[in-house]
């Protein structure tokens, strides 16, 4: 008898994770013609940023202020403070925050994806970090995603960003809000970061880029406070975004512990 309810169990499971996985992938298959439809259609106007030059990328860092113009910021910050009911994840000792994830932002904010497909935004990237870049698949949530950091508390503690791809992997970070109670305006987050053996501290008002190297520079966000708020449009991009089959294996794996188990079907 109970031998038979195991089994019993263990097929109900069984068909359950082959319908989740179905219904993944049919998701995905939409999200790709939906994907398809935003890249062909109107680029954000980026301004001279063609044609700028890029700051030097010093220890695998750089600190961009008010690098895009105000009309494709202001489109940006539109999109990002619309979305609503990001998934909150808690790592105990280490993360507590929300997140927007690349699935989501497709369907919800074409502004957003579209600056992230822009080749002249990923032109810029690639003269800043001297190698071509392109952006990372459909199916990681971290290619492009927005972070919450609205709840007091809200943090996440020292990292390095996997790289799960053969290629050198680039986190691009763009402030969209910042506002709290210290002197400045800001909130008390503050961006750090160990640099040349160092550990340096980014204040970032909105609109301000910053870009590093998150496999080589190790990086944490301190927390924020009661009644403080701060958007964080979250990029990546990559010089070769093809990926080893245990790369992949690996990145779902790591993306469950942030978007649960339907990141096994990514």
């Amino acid at each position: 008898m109970i031998g038979e309810l195991v089994v019993g169990a263990g097929a109900v499971a069984a068909a359950g994770f082959a319908y989740v996985r179905q219904q993944r992938v049919r998701l995905y298959r939409d999200l790709e013609a939906h994907l398809a439809r935003i890249v062909d259609g109107p680029v954000p106007d980026l301004g001279d940023l063609a044609h700028r030059e890029p700051p030097r990328f010093v220890d695998r860092f750089a600190v961009m202020p008010d690098l895009l113009p105000a009309r494709a910021f202001a489109a940006l910050k539109a999109e990002a403070e619309g979305l609503v009911a990001p998934e909150r994840s808690f790592v105990p000792a280490h993360k507590k925050g929300g997140t927007v994830a690349y699935e989501t932002l497709i369907a919800s904010a074409p502004a957003v994806v579209s600056f992230y497909h822009s080749a002249d935004f990923q032109d810029f990237i690639s003269r800043l970090i001297g190698s071509p870049v392109r952006a990372t698949p459909i199916n990681d949530q971290n290619s492009l995603s927005v972070l919450f950091y609205n709840k007091p508390g809200d943090h996440i503690g020292w990292h390095y960003d996997h790289n799960f791809y053969r290629g050198r992997h680039f986190t691009i970070l763009i402030t969209i809000v910042n506002e709290g109670h210290s002197a400045d305006g800001l909130s008390h987050a503050e961006l750090k970061a160990r640099i040349g053996g160092q550990e340096i501290a980014v204040r970032t008002r909105p609109n301000t880029v910053v870009v590093f190297e998150g496999a080589r520079v190790r990086h944490k966000v301190t927390p924020v406070e009661s009644g403080e708020r701060r958007l964080i449009l979250s990029m990546t991009y990559c010089t070769d975004p093809k990926a080893w089959w245990w790369q992949g294996i690996s990145r779902r794996l790591k993306d469950t512990a942030y978007f649960g188990v339907r990141a096994l079907w990514t």
